[in-house]
């Protein structure tokens, strides 16, 4: 009896064990929720073929979108990709789970230097991991700037599109501009000399959105991809945009052959440099094939090919060898030290301030 007894005891623990083995085990699947025009043709279609894990593949194209689906939970996703400063208020909402760096062989492959600055966003840099870093700056037609604008058009600086008076003449011919308040007013407040990261309600409510105001009539749309293909058909001379998309229309304007030449500039006056983190939701229901993904993108080969394919810059130091000489070398992907002393990134901003954003925005769009 004793003996029957222990038997069962131990064959009813051996069961327990293999379930919860098995309820730990994933299923090889993972959710990937990334920007759009984002990602190099085969990366996917490589981690599979290695690991054996589908990968679903979602695209955005505004932080805002981004962090509505992570404030309302559940998104349904294992590995979604904010930008750093909005990646830091979504921490203090508790938004995801921390990394397991035991799990990320490759992590040594990241620069010390854009890490300690991500630290100041992500204490420890415990949540997040960057992807590609790039700036917010201007694109536009060589051609079409120049007919409209004449040789000397101030393609070097902000002047080209916060002036009104050179903003009505390139409406002629398509302008565009980010569908992203907060870095639509920094570029305004610190073409006005103030603060582009301002905590005051009154500079947004007043400069900034009277700047705004003053060029809404000229603008043809604000859209955070819609311009890439635009730009590269001819469609639109001028957008104000993310530095590898424009570098993208550039590209795929110089493959069709057409006559379109399109080129990218950080004015002179300074840009907004951001860097896009991978970060892994907290209801995350792959988290382990989500380690998996972002230690495959942690290869140097691996982020070079993204790197070479959409014309982002990456913060991994041994992969800057085998990215693409043309991009290496490239001032608009690789800013020089000159602009990189011009360049500022995003705070994370009082949510009070976040709300004029929002209000003054809405103003700006509707042009009421």
């Amino acid at each position: 009896m004793v003996k029957t007894t222990a038997f069962r005891v131990s064959m009813v623990a051996a069961g327990l064990g293999l379930a919860l083995s098995a309820r730990a085990a994933e299923p090889p699947q993972l959710n990937f929720y990334n920007w759009s025009d984002y990602i190099a043709e085969d990366t996917l279609a490589g981690f599979t073929r290695e690991t054996g894990i589908e990968v679903t593949y979602d695209v955005f194209d505004s932080n805002e979108v981004l962090e509505a689906k992570l404030l309302a939970g559940n998104t349904g996703f294992d590995l979604v990709v904010p930008t750093s400063d909005f990646m830091a208020r979504q921490i203090q909402a508790g938004a995801f789970m921390p990394l397991d760096k035991a799990k990320l062989g490759n992590y040594g492959n990241l620069d010390p230097k854009i890490m300690a600055v991500l630290a100041d966003k992500d204490p420890g840099n415990t949540y997040g991991v960057p992807y590609l870093w790039g700036t917010t700056g201007i694109g536009y037609n060589v051609d079409k700037v120049r007919e409209v604008l004449g040789e000397d058009a101030p393609l070097d600086s902000w002047d080209l599109v916060m002036k009104p008076e050179n903003l009505a003449k390139l409406g002629q011919c398509g302008v565009a501009f980010l569908d992203a308040p907060t870095e639509i007013f920094a570029a305004a407040l610190n073409y006005r000399g103030l603060d582009p990261n301002s905590t005051r309600a009154a500079d947004y409510q007043g400069p900034a959105t009277e700047l705004m105001m003053s060029l809404r009539p000229h603008i043809t749309y604000f859209h955070s991809s819609k311009y890439i293909n635009d730009l590269a058909n001819g469609d639109i001379c001028v957008a104000v945009g993310w530095s590898g998309d424009i570098l993208q229309a550039r590209d795929r304007a110089a493959e069709a052959e057409q006559g379109v030449k399109i080129a990218y500039r950080i004015p002179k006056e300074g840009a907004l440099m951001w860097v896009d983190m991978l970060t892994i939701p907290k209801d995350a229901r792959h988290p382990d094939n989500a380690h998996r993904l972002i230690d495959y993108l942690l290869r140097p080969e691996v982020i070079a090919g993204v790197s070479n394919y959409v014309a982002y810059a990456n913060a991994n130091t041994p992969a800057r060898a085998l990215v693409d000489e043309d991009i290496r070398n490239d001032p608009g992907i690789y800013p020089s030290e000159e602009a990189a002393e011009k360049l500022y990134t995003a705070k994370v901003l009082p949510q009070k301030v976040n709300r004029v954003i929002t209000r003054a925005w809405t103003r700006v769009k509707t042009g009421k």
